[in-house]
């Protein structure tokens, strides 16, 4: 039997934007509720991780990551006092922030929600924040073996969207089949929609689903194809083909 897959772990020396983000699909396919910058926070601590063996994590006791200004400014091309700026703010909003998932049971709908972090420290002096991973997010960031979704920094450290980040990772987490297929509440939750847009799908389309395809398919050379299922004239899923355009894919 072919062994599972694993996450490989890259050189330390390589360049932050050049690491992989490594999340299970469970984790990537839930609510994050994040902002840019707290999403660019977390996914660059995750690629900080990236480079790190599993032992030497273990040694240290503790799953923690430090992530600098000037890292920061370097992987997303900002100026270093934008980059203070922005880790600073997502710092002190990252404590409150959640991740959320459902499951259906035979009585309804159970939900669950996590911490990203048990702990996040900025030093301002020195210019880093240090965050410490929540213990029930630890086993959907490292270790992954199978049913996890993978991919380099560099791929959406030019996005300008939180919603098109999260449909890219969507993306990635079906990329073995090239369609993304989620019921209109499941895409909700992935992408946190705001209620107003919940509420109203034109107004989904127009301020979350039309932006981020457009901006995937300029930054990322995505060839991408959508459409709504409906139950009469209700939209019920969306329906998303999506493949690399071999001459201009960053995918």
């Amino acid at each position: 039997m072919k062994a599972p897959r694993a996450a490989v772990a890259l050189n330390p020396d390589a360049l932050l934007s050049d690491r992989n983000v490594n999340m299970s699909n469970a984790l990537t396919r839930a609510s994050h509720g994040l902002g840019l910058a707290e999403k660019r926070l977390i996914a660059s601590c995750i690629a900080k991780n990236d480079s790190m063996p599993m032992a030497e994590i273990h040694r240290k006791g503790a799953w923690t990551v430090r992530l600098s200004a000037a890292e920061y400014a370097e992987t997303f091309e900002i100026g270093l006092d934008s980059a203070y700026e922005q880790l600073q703010q997502a710092a002190d909003s990252l404590f409150n922030r959640y991740v959320r998932t459902v499951q259906e049971t035979p009585k309804g709908p159970k939900e669950i929600k996590f911490r990203w972090v048990g702990k996040a420290e900025y030093h301002k002096g020195e210019g880093w924040v240090e965050l410490h991973w929540w213990h029930e997010v630890v086993p959907h960031l490292f270790g992954l073996r199978q049913q996890f979704t993978s991919y380099k920094l560099k791929q959406t450290a030019a996005l300008r969207s939180a919603y098109s980040w999260r449909l890219y990772e969507c993306f990635k987490s079906w990329a073995g089949k090239g369609r993304y297929t989620p019921s209109i509440e499941e895409f909700h939750r992935a992408m946190d929609a705001k209620e107003s847009h919940r509420a109203n799908f034109k107004e989904l389309r127009r301020r979350v689903i039309e932006p981020a395809v457009t901006e995937l398919i300029e930054k990322n050379g995505l060839l991408i194809e959508w459409t709504t299922v409906n139950a009469g004239r209700k939209v019920v899923g969306l329906d998303f083909k999506f493949s690399a355009n071999p001459q201009t894919s960053l995918f």
